[in-house]
This record gives C-alpha cells, structure tokens and sequence, in this order.
C-alpha cells in the first residue's frame, strides 16, 4: 500500500502549488476531485475536456515531480430528481470522460440517494424497518430499482471510456452506507463496481470496519485514510444518529478526527493488514476533515498515523 492525499484540503492552493505541497509532504499520489460536489480547485474538467494541450500540460506538472492520480473523484448525489442532481449526474459523465483521456483508470464516486417515489422531490434515506408504515417498503423497493437503472448506464459509459475500477464510498445518506448494500449493488450491477472503504463512515454508523474489509474481500478498490471519534457520554445518553452541522464538534456524538485521534494505531494496523489480506494493495488516500484541529496539525497527524500503521 502507499499513500495518497485527497486534495480539497489545500483548496486554497492552485494545482501547482498543491503539487509542491503534497510533494513536500513525501507523497507523490493525489486524489482530486473533478465532478460532483467536491471542491474542484485543482481539476477543471470542462477546461482540460475542451483543450488537448492543457490535458498535456496538466499531466506534465505531475511527471516532472515524479507524482500521479490515484483516482478522480465525483462523489455527489446524481439521483436527486432536480436541476441541481442533474448538473451532477452530468459532472460524473463528465469526470469519467476526462478520467478515460487522462489515463486514470479509477473513480471514485457515491451511490446517491433517489426520493420515496416518482412524484417526489426530496430524497429520503430510509434507515428504519420497511416492515411500517404502509410506505417504507415500496418506497426503499422504488429507491433500489432507480439506483440500480443509473449505475448500469453509468457504467456502461466508463467501460466505454477505458475506466477499470469504480470505487463507491459507503456514505451515510446514500443507498451504499454498509458492506452489504454495496455487495447488493455490486451483484445487481457489475463486478468493475468495488468500494472506496471509507472506515470512519462504518465507525459512526457503530460497525466495525474490520470485519466489513473481511466480508469485501476482492471488491476492495480504493480506502480512505479517514478515522472517527465517537464522543462517550454524548453518545452514550442519545445514540449514534447526529444531525448537528459538522461545525458544533463540541455538542456532537461523533467526528471526524484526525488519524489516530478516533481509533489507536494497533487498531490501523489491524485494518490495514485485514485490507491487505483480502486483497487490497492499492492507495491509502488521507482524507482530513479534522475540525476541531487546524488543517496543518490535521494532516501531520494523520500522516505520522499512516506511516505507521499502512502495511507495505
């Protein structure tokens, strides 16, 4: 394994810049975002889709370095029946293009998250037993079928743009947030569909992401170096379910920490050597949402935590 960096934590650095700072930091891949509702300071898609010599050009600032792309990321929701889900089902064709000129062989993308039914407008993640109300089963049934529909076409368009790996992040809110609703799309789908295991998502859900990577194996095709805190006693009185902005850290049950900050480094070392046997050798890619730490102490930390714990 080797380790990467998502990149939209130096949003405020050009593509340049960013480089230096990554490469600085010892690391020679990047993730950056190009579609969905990711940042996209360092990837203008509609730029480099328009213009051959600045695709060459943008590929040139990674070789001299000695750097390049782990994956494009188009993370977003494209089966939101608006304008707005639209504009993002458009973006992921868009970065799976740009992916397929660029030579990028691998995406990283979310299932997205339909509303209850044809008439509806609000998407509604269903976490409760379909068994009642009178709703709930038609409307999860509804939500499966319109999930399954948009990722057969889509990833009908990767294979046709040279695409080999779509890596989905099990995300709360969106029809994958479990290793077995990404098994049930990988199954009703096809086998170029894996997951980007994200553990900190598995954490605040109350799953273990060890023993998730065991029930993934040979469909692990992209991990996120990204660690949780469950905050005991605020947890504890109201459970796991936190709708509070990521922003009141104080008052919240969970955050996203810092690697090491969440779990201690035996428990990466577990998880990374679980990811190793069951397959996965490809990139570990930090992703640091730290909040309650500066963005420079976040991502020292976390890095120091990886270096540590990846297995090699």
């Amino acid at each position: 394994m080797k380790l990467a960096i998502c990149t939209d934590v130096f949003a405020d650095l050009s593509y340049t810049d960013m480089l230096d700072k990554v490469k600085s930091l010892g690391i020679d891949a990047v993730e950056m975002t190009a579609g969905g509702w990711g940042a996209r300071k360092h990837c203008n898609t509609a730029e480099l889709l328009a213009d051959a010599g600045k695709r060459e050009a943008f590929m040139m600032e990674l070789e001299k370095r000695g750097m390049r792309i782990s994956a494009l990321n188009t993370s977003c929701n494209p089966l939101w029946p608006s304008k707005t889900g639209e504009e993002y089902k458009k973006s992921m064709y868009d970065c799976a293009t740009l992916a397929g000129l660029l030579g990028v062989k691998k995406i990283v993308a979310m299932a997205g998250l339909p509303a209850g039914n044809e008439t509806d407008t609000t998407p509604n993640w269903i976490t409760s037993t379909v068994s009642w109300p009178d709703f709930m089963a038609p409307a999860y049934e509804y939500q499966w079928k319109v999930t399954i529909e948009f990722w057969n076409e889509f990833i009908a368009h990767c294979k046709k743009c040279g695409i080999e790996h779509i890596a989905i992040e099990e995300f709360p809110g969106t029809m994958v947030w479990s290793a077995s609703t990404l098994l049930k799309l990988r199954e009703a789908t096809d086998p170029m569909l894996g997951i980007n295991l994200d553990p900190s998502h598995m954490m605040v859900l109350g799953a273990d992401p060890i023993a998730a990577a065991r029930a993934l194996k040979g469909c692990i095709f992209h991990v996120h170096g990204k660690d949780a805190r469950i905050e005991r006693g605020l947890a504890d009185t109201d459970g796991l379910l936190e709708p509070r902005p990521v922003t009141e850290s104080a008052d919240r049950v969970w955050n996203y920490v810092a690697v090491g900050c969440g779990k201690d480094l035996q428990w990466w070392k577990k998880f990374f050597s679980v990811c190793h046997m069951m397959g996965y050798d490809g990139d570990v890619s930090l992703e640091m949402e730290d909040l309650t730490m500066t963005v420079d102490a976040g991502v020292h930390t976390s890095i120091d935590a990886l270096r540590q714990t990846i297995s090699r």
